[in-house]
């Protein structure tokens, strides 16, 4: 085997060819690429990953195969973890360099990450990380973080490669869910992944649904077309944030376009990546506390009968049940739902926040790391910097669904409960809620006793420095607002 010269192109969260930096970098060395997708058995097992995840990807993997096949390169696909499998492919046509974008995921993932560029340099492989979002590795400071996303942002998209050269490498079946060990889960809609289906809900949203945005994202009756549904692709990485940054600000420039609306999507992207790099700063988040001084606050073990009640959307408040029935059924719901259901785990029941934030994990299917572990803690009370955000559900409910139609569809033992009474249901008949259960906890106790809870941690760590110095490293609890169009 003569000098290696093979540009590994390996596919993790983003599952596309447009604006696709690490394409376009090995593209551009003039050497046969090999496109690589790897299934690895200990992601699979992950306990931050569902079937419904893997079902993505595989919708995501039958376009990207596709539109790379057309280009000339068919995308490899092999199931074991990344290392052996780079090693096999190393001794089959001889790599020369790896090229990936940045990940910002779960510590299995950044310990993966490592593990690849220690093999790479032991080969003397060249390993090239691209970045693709405005998470930066390495970030110095905070202060500069915003303006260098915004500078990444505004330079170029890459365009679809006109052609690629492809290696002798057998491309492999694409694998079933049964090939890859799950078992497919019963869903009532779950949103299609793909580079296509991404561009379908981006045009659909930035010309169609735009309009009315920020007056859509909370309440699950308005958000499910009125929000953009970019997460899941975004997640997945089937449509570039820059691609869809770049058209959002063409849109704000037309004539007659719902400028607020788009203003407010804007600093949402802004936002993601603002939690993004949280995560980066701080991997160790999915599992620690940021502010230490809370990592004893709750038990580490959950109470089961909590747990139960709260996965089975029984907890005797209507609202919360109805999100989280309608979240294992769907895989999405509006971020003020997100939270609210957050804080009931974690103020009214008391339950770890590690458990809970895993339970929600595998039923998003836009699970996003980077924007889940931050707001999990935050929504907790055990970053040490933020206000606490206690939801009443009540409240919540009154606000956000006041005809009872989210409430009805997804409990429907409340049909004969007057409207009136719809979001305190405790207040009729047994009889009438046809074994609907009474409220798990009194709301209004179990949010004073948190903060009571709360209170004495935070008194302890008062005027020691902690929670400025968390400020200065992480930022505040909002992004600076993205750059307005004049």
């Amino acid at each position: 085997m003569g000098r290696p010269d093979v540009q590994v192109v390996w596919f993790k969260r983003d599952l596309r060819v447009r604006d696709h930096a690490a394409l376009a970098a090995a593209v551009n060395t003039g050497a046969p690429l090999l496109p690589l997708y790897v299934f690895e058995p200990s992601l699979l097992a992950h306990p931050h990953v569902s079937t419904r995840h893997s079902e993505l990807v595989l919708d995501a993997l039958t376009d990207l195969r596709e539109n790379l096949a057309h280009l000339g390169a068919p995308l490899v696909i092999r199931t074991g973890e990344v290392v052996d499998v780079l090693h096999a492919l190393h001794a089959q046509v001889g790599v020369a360099a790896v090229h990936s974008h940045e990940e910002f995921g779960v510590l299995a993932t950044w310990n993966r990450d490592r593990d690849v560029a220690a093999w790479c340099r032991k080969l003397g492989i060249a390993y090239r990380e691209h970045r693709q979002t405005g998470t930066m590795r390495g970030l110095k400071s905070r202060n500069t973080w915003n303006k260098q996303r915004l500078a990444l942002f505004s330079q170029p998209l890459h365009p679809i490669p006109a052609a690629l050269r492809g290696t002798s490498v057998a491309p492999g079946p694409m694998p079933t869910l049964n090939d890859l060990g799950l078992e497919p889960e019963t869903m009532q809609y779950r949103q299609r992944g793909g580079e296509t289906a991404g561009r379908e809900t981006m045009f659909s949203f930035l010309t169609e649904r735009v309009p009315g945005y920020e007056r859509n994202l909370s309440s699950p009756n308005t958000g499910w077309s009125g929000c953009s549904r970019l997460s899941v692709h975004l997640a997945l990485g089937t449509v570039s944030a820059r691609e869809i940054h770049a058209r959002a600000q063409r849109r704000h420039g037309e004539p007659g376009v719902a400028r607020k609306s788009l203003q407010a999507f804007g600093e949402r992207l802004a936002w993601r990546d603002h939690f993004a790099q949280k995560l980066e700063d701080a991997p160790f988040i999915e599992e620690r506390s940021l502010h230490p001084a809370f990592d004893d606050l709750r038990p580490r073990q959950p109470n089961q009968a909590a747990l139960d009640a709260f996965i089975r959307g029984a907890t005797g408040y209507p609202m919360v049940d109805a999100v989280l029935r309608s979240l294992a059924a769907t895989g999405w719901t509006t971020f003020r739902m997100r939270s609210m259901i957050t804080s009931f785990a974690s103020y009214d029941l008391w339950l770890p926040w590690q458990e809970t934030g895993r339970v929600l994990a595998r039923w998003f299917t836009d699970y996003e790391p980077g924007i889940h572990w931050p707001q999990i803690q935050m929504q907790s009370g055990v970053t040490g910097m933020n206000a606490l955000r206690i939801y009443d559900p009540v409240k919540q409910q009154l606000d956000h669904d006041a005809q009872g139609t989210f409430v009805r569809r997804w409990v429907p033992e409340l049909r004969d409960v007057p409207l009136e009474l719809l979001a305190t249901p405790w207040l009729t008949a047994p009889e009438q809620r046809h074994g609907y259960p009474d409220p798990i906890v009194d709301h209004t106790a179990a949010a004073a006793q948190a903060k009571r809870r709360i209170s004495v941690v935070r008194e302890r760590v008062r005027g020691d420095g902690s929670t400025a110095a968390l400020l200065e490293k992480h930022g505040s609890r909002r992004p600076p607002p993205a750059r307005r169009r004049r």
